[in-house]
């Protein structure tokens, strides 16, 4: 007769061994979905402007403000002619920020004697030409020649022509597939040196977009240099399989 305590131990052993077995392969599989490498992945491309932002500030001052007010109309008829001599369309000059102070408002005011009214405005150029925008900038001194009291700074920055590319959307696919593929070399060359195989993409980022001045130097920024670089950056998670 068979001893049913011994068989029923005989089955429990099996059944540990067999857990056993299960439990050491899922830790196996565990700590092979957890075999990974992290790659970057660049891309860049030229990029020129096409699209130049020029704003132009008028700054008149006098005691009489009806005078003040017929100079400045004058300065903004030379200011539309230098334009046009530089090949620019004044059509697409629009008139911005027209401001008059008066002096003797200003409860602050020095008590040194000066002009009582200041009147500014702001011509701002747009133009889908950037390189006639930046060869008319070099000549900007006519305008001072001429009379034309230019002011820079306030709410457009330093002054000068800003200079935008606005064709990023169109490159874009292009690039993230190259980001990706020079991802995935480096992270080939990572299994084989490894010897490991590649495996699925574990996590992806695509980066952000970042448009650089194609000669970086320090104090340049993009937006004053028609030629650019646009650039991006991909990170990706791949599975290493053995």
């Amino acid at each position: 007769m068979v001893d049913r305590p011994l068989v029923n131990v005989a089955i429990l052993s099996l059944g540990l061994v067999i857990a056993g077995a299960f439990v050491g392969g899922g830790f196996a599989r565990g700590r092979e979905r957890d075999r990974f490498v992290t790659v970057k992945g660049v891309s860049e491309r030229p990029a020129r402007a096409d699209l130049a932002l020029w704003p132009l500030r008028i700054l008149v001052s006098g005691n009489d403000l009806p005078a003040a007010y017929a100079r400045l109309n004058g300065q903004v008829r030379m200011v539309r002619a230098f334009l046009s001599r530089n090949g620019i369309d004044t059509s697409q000059v629009e008139v911005q920020q027209f401001a008059v102070s008066d002096a003797t408002a200003n409860q602050f005011r020095s008590l040194e004697t000066g002009s009582r009214y200041v009147i500014r405005q702001t011509l701002m150029v747009r133009s889908a030409d950037p390189a006639k925008v930046a060869a008319a900038n070099q000549r900007v001194g006519e305008l001072v020649q001429g009379g034309v009291v230019l002011s820079s700074g306030e709410e457009y920055g330093a002054g000068g022509p800003t200079f935008v590319f606005t064709g990023l959307n169109a490159i874009k696919p292009a690039m993230i597939a190259e980001a990706t593929s020079r991802a995935r070399e480096a992270a080939t060359q990572f299994a084989n040196d490894s010897r490991s195989r590649l495996g699925g993409i574990r996590q992806a980022d695509q980066g952000v977009f970042v448009i650089l001045p194609r000669d970086p130097a320090p104090g340049i920024q993009q937006e004053s240099q028609i030629e650019k670089t646009v650039r991006v950056v991909t990170t990706v998670q791949y599975f290493l399989r053995d």
